[in-house]
């Protein structure tokens, strides 16, 4: 049992100290980034090269990258394993900082912490909050609404869309989930912002499928009524037909964007939805 706990307690601490490097990449696989480390080829490839490949390839390559676990439950694992063996240092301020990162709320570490102490130590469970309460301090900070609406979605916010913006009214927001096999992207739309009438061409096949993911927008047919888009609701829209998607009046809205393969597709931008048209919508959420 000692030896068991003794290799865990040295994996973790050879985790801990590859993660705190400056050079370390880690990129959110909420997108199709993988999370990449090269902290141990850095230090030790020369020196250690079998520890860099197992830190670098293995720990971080394979592990880490396990879509069997989400990074948020991976970033609870580590802190609640570090806590139990009592490392309370820098080591633990990283992966907390890295939980908060990765969705954890103040609410959540403060129950995992206290459930913990029941079983590692109520001196440990001590030490950790006093980390947790400068993590979680500079969260408490008053949030703008688009940063409590980023927050309130597992997909990336993204770069504003400036690409496109000629051919939306209001700003809006684009983050490629999905690049290869089937393309995906999640936008987001600032409050009354809605994208021009436009339709997709395609020979045979094509469209677009949208999936609302957190706010609530509208989409419209040209010569149809408006439907409202909530989180879950699944949009399908043939090729040919003219419409416009966007979001409600009341906040912020977000959608992913299903490419539909097809043969000679094509996206034709159309007339702007003007604010006369857009101002008969139903007024608050759930107004149909």
């Amino acid at each position: 049992m000692k030896t068991y706990l003794s290799i865990l307690s040295a994996t973790l601490l050879a985790f801990s100290a590859a993660a705190e490097q400056p050079n370390a990449t880690q990129q959110d696989k909420t997108m199709n980034n993988k999370i990449t480390q090269t902290a141990g080829r850095d230090q030790l490839g020369d020196f250690a090269p079998d520890f860099a490949h197992f830190n670098d390839d293995v720990l971080f390559g394979e592990n880490w990258n396990n879509s069997d676990i989400d990074l948020k439950t991976r970033s609870l694992v580590t802190v609640v394993a570090l806590v139990s063996m009592g490392m309370t240092d820098s080591s633990l301020q990283y992966h907390l900082e890295n939980a908060r990162k990765h969705g954890v709320t103040k609410a959540e570490m403060a129950a995992v912490i206290t459930h913990v102490a029941f079983y590692a130590g109520w001196p440990k469970a001590w030490a950790a909050f006093r980390l947790a309460k400068e993590v979680w301090k500079e969260a408490e900070a008053p949030q703008t609404a688009l940063e409590r609406h980023a927050q309130s979605m597992m997909f990336p916010l993204g770069q504003e869309n400036t690409a496109y913006a000629k051919y939306f009214i209001g700003k809006s927001y684009l983050a490629p989930v999905s690049t290869e096999q089937v393309k995906m992207y999640n936008v987001t739309f600032e409050p009354r912002c809605r994208n021009n009438w436009h339709v997709h061409h395609a020979k045979s096949g094509g469209g677009q499928m949208l999936i609302g993911v957190a706010g609530h927008g509208w989409y419209q047919e040209w010569g149809k009524e408006p439907v409202e888009i909530k989180e879950g609701t699944v949009i399908h829209i043939p090729a040919g037909v003219k419409h416009w998607h966007g979001a409600a009046k009341d906040g912020y809205f977000s959608h992913l964007a299903v490419e539909i393969e097809g043969e000679e597709t094509s996206n034709e931008w159309l007339e702007p939805v003007t604010d006369a048209e857009y101002d008969k919508l139903p007024q608050g959420n759930n107004a149909l």
